[in-house]
């Protein structure tokens, strides 16, 4: 299928009904045609893996084909170029969220997101937090230690009271301290440090932390490993809505 076919399938797709509620759950409307996520994820399977076609429909500059392309991108073939022609893109959480997805499949991930937590740019730095939480919700195999750099980064980030930086801050540090009960309590000393600080931003991510990692259905499940884990905590304010994806804000 060419761009242009699938750009004119999106356009059959489109639902403007929906627009006026995925701008109540923060998401950008600008060139947006109100189709839900849960449409989308079919028609990137009927596409497959596409780099070119991914790179078009980037292009295209609509809302749906951006999160269409983070969805068939073969992260084999993304350069640190593309990324970051990309991510000064981005413009909205849920395209940064699910495009970042396919980031964090790279070989260039974590010195990205070393470059990116020290960016000024409200979606480039909510970028690298969201691919922090990528990175500890799905990277089973990585060991404790290589956390560690991050919350250095979690700590810097968390003093940025911006509502799409701070909630991914949080995002990412909740995600590290539900891996296991030696990252919980890291994850929690980093937050109770937080708590400390003088920052709005950095007070609000503590409390938001220690209220998850610290409650009984994460600790419970911790110490019981023959249990069904925790599952990877959402963006804060996540709900399920036909018009957006599953993760918030």
């Amino acid at each position: 299928m060419t761009s242009a076919q699938v750009i004119a399938r999106l356009k059959r797709m489109a639902n403007p009904r929906n627009v006026e509620g995925m701008a109540r759950f923060g998401i950008a409307t600008r060139g947006t045609l109100g189709i839900s996520i849960y449409d989308l994820r079919p028609l990137a399977r009927e596409l497959g893996v596409d780099h070119r076609l991914a790179g078009q429909l980037w292009a295209s500059g609509i809302h749906e084909a951006r999160i269409l392309a983070g969805f068939i991108e073969d992260p084999a073939r993304v350069t640190e170029a593309q990324m970051e022609r990309w991510v000064r893109d981005f413009d909205s959480w849920d395209v940064c969220d699910q495009v970042t997805e396919v980031f964090v499949r790279t070989s260039a991930a974590r010195r990205t997101i070393r470059r990116w937590a020290a960016r000024e740019e409200e979606f480039v730095k909510r970028a690298a937090f969201a691919m922090i939480a990528e990175i500890a919700a799905h990277d089973k195999a990585a060991p404790d230690a290589s956390f560690e750099a991050f919350f250095t980064l979690i700590t810097a980030g968390a003093a940025d009271d911006r509502n799409y930086v701070k909630k991914a801050v949080s995002w990412a540090l909740r995600n590290i301290g539900k891996r296991n009960l030696a990252l919980n309590r890291r994850a929690v000393a980093v937050a109770k440090e937080l708590a400390a600080q003088p920052s709005r931003g950095a007070r609000w991510v503590a409390a938001d932390v220690l209220r998850e990692l610290t409650g009984p259905a994460v600790q419970e499940r911790l110490r019981a490993p023959d249990r069904r884990r925790p599952r990877p905590a959402r963006a804060p304010g996540a709900r399920r809505t036909p018009s957006r994806s599953a993760r918030s804000a």
